[in-house]
């Protein structure tokens, strides 16, 4: 008796399980489809819906592919669909929603490509293995006929790489990238999504036509590397990235790290370190109670924050290697690499900001700071504390118990000691005790840079000491007035 394949079994509860995953779309794709069939034309699910079906994890976003001509299909929809709108309709797509299932149907294309932008020709073909041919990977190559019973359509080996975790291209990779050098990031992005690895021959042509990335703007190379971090293995897609060299030229002060012996002498490099900090950030984000969805702010910053390191690695006379003033360094140089993405000012000053900060808390020793201290940390770090309380812990990757648990011990007490001074004071808002009105009244002074400075000098006196009363407020105020050279009225 044979023992049997894992693979089989494995390809079997995966059709199985998409069986079962595209049932729950007939009441909305089954009348849609005997539309087309009625009007003569052909109806496929198509793409990442049928991959994603395979895999369990149907959307929905369903991509749809059609011999109809994008004014026919529009005529199709007609009377089907709650609402469609026709914003793809150049690159011949018509979207569509029924019943909160939203689609996309795009008329089989066999576009033409010039090699040298990245937007091709939109050329409308005649069938649907011409379609699928031209897609970037074979697991995202697979259709399913709709109208009867359905049927799987699986030209490249789609369903095998699915089973084996593998991404291939339909065709020869160096074609596939040399028509959209962009599928070469969308390789990383779905390694980092999808858990899979890349076959040998797209490894390789990753390799040989990296500086065909040249030819993308910043705004799609941003938009992947987004997608890559907000994957659930993105050290993996980060790896392929710097493996290939690609990472040299969208992201390249991540591949300097490697390099860099980080300060505790016990890690491989900064590199790893920063791809192990990446991970355990995402560890902590998962676990949180408040947690819905992928957080880009944080995993940026914990995949950036020691990028300040190789510019500010020195030797020391006893033989250690110190990187003082990493963290200033790195928030700047964060700035410019997400501004070169074109990231929106938002993401690049939270990223920056928090970059800035990860190293704060080592100044905490053991519970040696004031009450000031704390209240300056929870205030600078303002609504980003609990993005930093998760970075500061993820960077923790001793590899000494003892002193691992020891630092979690230790932002456990400052984390304690936040609470409790909140619990008496509204540290999320920290305001001097007089508003600007108190201080023009008090001074006699009208708005303007006086009335600035005195609040700021109030800021930090709240800070230092904590609320004040109002009569102590008002004598450091007359006092500050007193030093400063204003005389408040009689």
């Amino acid at each position: 008796m044979s023992t049997p394949d894992p693979a089989d079994e494995r390809r079997a509860r995966l059709l199985a399980g998409a069986q079962t995953a595209l049932r729950t779309l007939e009441p909305v794709l089954d009348p849609l489809a005997a539309r087309f069939t009625a009007a003569g034309h052909k109806l496929h699910l198509v793409g990442g819906s049928v991959r994603d079906a395979v895999l369990g994890r149907l959307g929905t976003d369903l991509d749809l592919t059609t011999d109809a001509r994008p004014g026919q299909v529009q005529v199709l929809l007609r009377g089907w669909a709650d609402a469609q709108w026709d914003t793809g309709i150049a690159f011949g797509t018509v979207s569509a929603e029924k019943d909160g299932q939203q689609v996309e149907i795009t008329t089989y294309r066999a576009d033409a490509y010039d090699r040298v932008g990245r937007n091709p020709e939109v050329v409308y073909g005649d069938s649907l293995a011409g379609d699928l041919v031209r897609r970037d990977f074979a697991v995202n190559a697979l259709a399913v006929r709709l109208g009867g019973e359905p049927e799987l359509v699986d030209l490249f080996g789609g369903v095998d790489d699915l089973v084996a975790g593998v991404l291939d291209t339909p065709g020869a990779p160096e074609d596939s990238f040399a028509d959209d050098p962009l599928r070469m990031l969308r390789a990383a992005r779905f390694v980092s999504q999808l858990g899979f690895t890349v076959a040998p021959r797209v490894q390789a042509a990753m390799t040989a036509m990296a500086a065909e990335i040249g030819r993308i703007t910043a705004e799609r190379v941003r938009a992947e590397l987004d997608k890559l971090l907000c994957g659930e293995h993105p050290g993996e897609g980060i790896d392929l990235l710097v493996g290939t060299g690609l990472a040299e030229l969208v992201l390249p002060e991540v591949p300097a790290m490697r390099l860099e012996i980080d300060e505790h002498h016990q890690h491989k490099d900064v590199y790893a370190h920063s791809l192990t900090v990446l991970q355990q950030a995402i560890d902590l984000e998962l676990a949180d109670p408040e947690h819905e969805s992928p957080d880009l702010v944080l995993r940026w910053a914990a995949l950036l924050h020691d990028i300040g390191k190789p510019a500010t690695r020195r030797h020391e006379a006893a033989g250690g290697v110190s990187f003082h003033h990493h963290e200033v360094v790195g928030a700047k140089m964060t700035r410019k690499r997400l501004k070169a993405l074109k990231h929106s000012k938002q993401v690049t000053e939270d990223v920056a900001h928090l970059v800035f900060l990860h190293l704060r808390f080592h100044g905490y020793g053991g519970g040696e700071w004031t009450d000031s201290a704390v209240r300056r940390y929870v205030t600078d770090a303002g609504p980003q504390l609990r993005q930093l309380h998760k970075l500061v812990r993820a960077d923790s990757t001793t590899r000494n118990a003892r002193r691992a648990a020891a630092l979690q011990a230790t932002y456990d007490d400052l984390e304690a000691r936040i609470d409790r001074i909140a619990a008496d004071e509204d540290l999320a808002r920290v305001r001097p005790d007089l508003d600007g009105n108190a201080i023009m009244a008090l001074l006699g002074v009208p708005a303007g840079p006086v009335v600035g400075r005195a609040w700021k000098h109030l800021k930090e006196l709240r800070l230092d000491r904590g609320p004040l009363s109002r009569d102590d407020a008002e004598a450091a105020l007359l006092a500050w007035a007193q030093e400063q050279g204003i005389a408040p009225p009689a």
